[in-house]
């Protein structure tokens, strides 16, 4: 059975996340509006997986967080990247790099016709 788009995301939100606090710190809602963004709304962020990962990032030491107050003066929890987390992304974009050009090479493959 074919994975949906949603699952797919699931194993990349965590670098996903974290590619978007690279540009400065951000509320959940921001990364999802991020992500959603700049894939042409075709990655969708539930927040059901969203802050569950955030506080996994937390705790590994990735992310911190602060309250602050949003765009709109309501408060929101702001995280922003960490350097463990940074070497964090560069492992993790390395690793997609690896897999993405892995599963091209097959798709694109044609046998020799002889």
């Amino acid at each position: 059975m074919v994975k949906a788009k949603n699952d797919q995301l699931q194993g990349t939100l965590a670098m996903l996340a974290l590619k978007s606090l690279e540009f400065g710190p951000m509320h959940g809602w921001g990364i999802t509006l991020h992500i959603e963004g700049i894939s042409s709304q075709v990655l969708r962020v539930e927040e059901g997986s969203l802050y569950p990962a955030l506080h996994r990032m937390e705790q590994q030491g990735w992310i911190t967080s602060e309250w602050g107050l949003s765009e709109n003066n309501r408060r929101a929890r702001y995280y922003r990247l960490t350097a463990l987390g940074k070497r964090q992304l560069a492992a993790e974009e390395k690793s997609w790099r690896e897999t993405t050009s892995a599963v091209d090479l097959v798709m694109s493959y044609a046998p020799a016709k002889g």
